[in-house]
């Protein structure tokens, strides 16, 4: 039965109202699987009338006592019943009812819940990453290096100006033209600021002097610049720059072509503090074979031990089969002296 499984059987007195009769009849009141029956109230009475448990409308207000049921809305009869236990029992039948029927209104409003629930995440998880790819993908060349100048002058407010002699620059430029495709872009060293290197939007390189002053063979500082590069094509500068400024700088580049002055100061910030993570090493290695460049110089500038930089080792000579210059020895000890001494 449902909700009264704890009881074998349950019956109490009550006042039955006939249909069209005035006066109210004793009966006893049981309880079955799926009726109310209404039976006399002498010993082994005969039985009335049967109600329908799903039907039982409650005509008495919650709280009050005795209690008043009709068997439908528009039903003219009423059983009146005292007993505690046979309300309870009754009240227990109809919240199950209740929970068992189908609410249409309740699905509809479940529906519109997750609905509302599925545009928020859309608006929290996906909107910002797709304004964002968006935003890197239609920004044209031009803006990417006006970013990347406008950051680059902020990093040199906070690490001073960057080395620029007349050979060294000379140098600098050529060693553009051999490493970056097209020879666009920038490589820029710096007295201080970046710890070894990093990279901004435009193709602009960024250099510690120590890079080009602690070392004897150029092919160190092209390694540098080549991993450079990869780094930027496996993490998109700008792209970097617009997941840590977050959507309003996305939805401000879309719609003015600038990023606001102090998320860039912001970034610039950030740039000279964060920790390196080094590009994938195959294609690095690829990098350097398409430029023929050496990569056991750049390995051990990495590791003087060799041992966490083996496959860059080995590459040397077996997948990087062709190599050239990078510098003539001239322009190698100018770019040397870049930062004048």
């Amino acid at each position: 039965m449902i909700a009264l499984t704890e009881f074998e059987r349950l019956e109490a007195p009550g006042l039955w109202l006939p249909d069209g009769e005035s006066q109210r009849r004793p009966v006893i009141v049981s309880v079955g699987e799926a009726t109310l029956t209404l039976s006399e109230s002498r010993t082994d009475g005969q039985a009335l009338t049967h109600w329908s448990l799903p039907a039982i409308e409650r005509i008495t207000p919650e709280g009050e006592s005795p209690v008043r049921y009709r068997p439908a809305p528009d039903s003219a009869e009423e059983l009146e019943i005292e007993d505690e236990l046979m309300n309870e029992a009754i009240a227990r039948i109809r919240r199950a009812i209740d929970r068992a029927r189908p609410h249409p209104g309740r699905l509809r409003g479940g529906l519109i819940s997750l609905a509302v629930a599925a545009l928020l995440g859309l608006g929290l998880f996906w909107l910002p990453g797709a304004l964002i790819r968006q935003a890197v993908t239609i920004v044209p060349t031009v803006t990417r290096a006006e970013i990347g100048q406008e950051l680059l002058d902020r990093i040199r407010r906070l690490s001073g100006a960057p080395c620029d002699t007349v050979h060294g620059a000379r140098a600098l430029n050529k060693l553009k033209i051999r490493l970056i495709p097209g020879g666009g872009g920038q490589i820029v060293v710096l007295t201080s600021g970046v710890a070894i290197s990093q990279h901004l939007p435009g193709g602009i390189v960024l250099l510690n002097r120590a890079v080009v002053e602690d070392h004897e063979d150029p092919d160190v500082v092209a390694g540098y610049v080549l991993a450079e590069i990869e780094r930027a094509r496996e993490e998109d500068p700008l792209e970097r720059l617009l997941r840590e400024a977050g959507l309003m700088t996305s939805l401000r580049l879309l719609t003015t072509g600038h990023i606001p002055p102090e998320v860039l100061d912001a970034h610039a910030e950030s740039l000279l503090t964060a920790p390196l993570a080094g590009p994938d090493r195959d294609k690095l290695i690829t990098a350097f074979a398409e430029a023929q460049v050496h990569s056991a110089p750049y390995a051990y500038a990495l590791d003087i031990t060799g041992e966490t930089v083996l496959s860059l080792i080995e590459a040397d000579g077996v997948r990087i089969e062709t190599t050239r210059p990078v510098l003539s020895d001239g322009d190698w000890v100018a770019l040397q002296g870049v930062c004048g001494g």
